[in-house]
C-alpha cells in the first residue's frame, strides 16, 4: 500500500491526530532522545503521524516509530521571512534522515527557492510534499503546483497580530476544493480538533497543547 493508503486507513480508524513534537529551543526537553520518546508516546496513544523539526530529532524518532514522520527544518534567514524548510538542501537532508512527508512554507512571500522547485525536489527524493499555507490563495497555488497535502499552519502568522482562535473558515474553504487538508495552528483542545474535522479537515496537528510543558 502507498503512504496515503496507510494513512487513510489509520485516519479512519484512529481519528486523524498528528502530534507535533517540537520543544522550546534550548529547553530541558530539547534533546533528540526526549523528542523521540514524546513521539513514541504519541503514537502509542493513537497518533497517526508526528511532525518533527531538526535532523537529529528526526533520526532519533525514526529509530523508534514506523508511522509517517512529517519532517521540517526551521531557519531564521536575514533576507526572507520564510522559516520552514527554505532550501533544497534541507529537503535532501530530511529525506535522508527518514522523513516520509516534508513540509515547507507555502506562502506567497520572498523566498530563496520557489514553491515549484521545492515540491519537485521533495517528490524526487521519494517523499510527499506538505505546503504550510496561510490563505486559500496559497493553498490553491501549492495544490496546483503538485503539493500532496495543504496545511493551514501559517494562517495568522504572516501578519503582525496572531489570532487566538484557529482558522476554521480556511480549513473549510480548502477542504471544499477537495484538497487533502491538515488543520494546524492553534488547535489546542480536543474540542477544537474535533471541530476541524467537522469543517472538512483530513487530519489535525496538535503541538503545544500536548508536547510543550515549558
Amino acid at each position: 500500500m502507498s503512504l496515503f493508503d496507510v494513512l487513510d486507513i489509520n485516519v479512519k480508524q484512529l481519528g486523524g491526530l498528528i502530534v507535533s513534537c517540537q520543544p522550546v529551543p534550548d529547553s530541558p526537553l530539547d534533546k533528540p532522545e526526549i523528542v523521540a520518546a514524546m513521539a513514541l508516546a504519541a503514537v502509542n496513544t493513537g497518533a497517526v503521524a508526528v511532525r518533527i523539526e531538526g535532523l537529529n530529532n528526526l533520526k532519533a524518532t525514526r529509530e523508534l516509530i514506523s508511522v509517517p514522520i512529517i519532517g521540517i527544518i526551521k531557519r531564521d534567514l536575514p533576507d526572507s521571512p520564510v522559516r520552514i524548510t527554505p532550501f533544497l538542501e534541507d529537503v535532501d537532508a530530511l529525506a535522508q534522515a527518514g522523513a516520509d512527508i516534508i513540509a515547507f512554507d507555502g506562502t506567497d512571500r520572498p523566498r530563496p527557492v520557489g514553491v515549484k522547485a521545492m515540491i519537485d525536489r521533495i517528490h524526487q527524493r521519494g517523499c510527499a510534499a506538505m505546503a504550510d499555507c496561510s490563505s486559500l490563495e496559497d493553498g490553491t497555488e501549492c495544490h496546483n503546483l503538485g503539493a500532496d497535502i495543504i496545511g493551514t499552519t501559517m494562517s495568522g502568522y504572516t501578519t503582525d497580530a496572531v489570532p487566538t482562535e484557529p482558522d476554521f473558515p480556511l480549513v473549510q474553504a480548502l477542504s471544499a476544493k477537495g484538497y487533502r487538508v491538515i488543520a494546524e495552528g492553534r488547535f489546542n483542545s480536543p474540542a477544537l480538533a474535533a471541530l476541524a474535522i467537522k469543517h472538512g479537515a483530513w487530519a489535525v496537528t496538535v503541538g503545544s497543547a500536548i508536547t510543550r510543558i515549558e
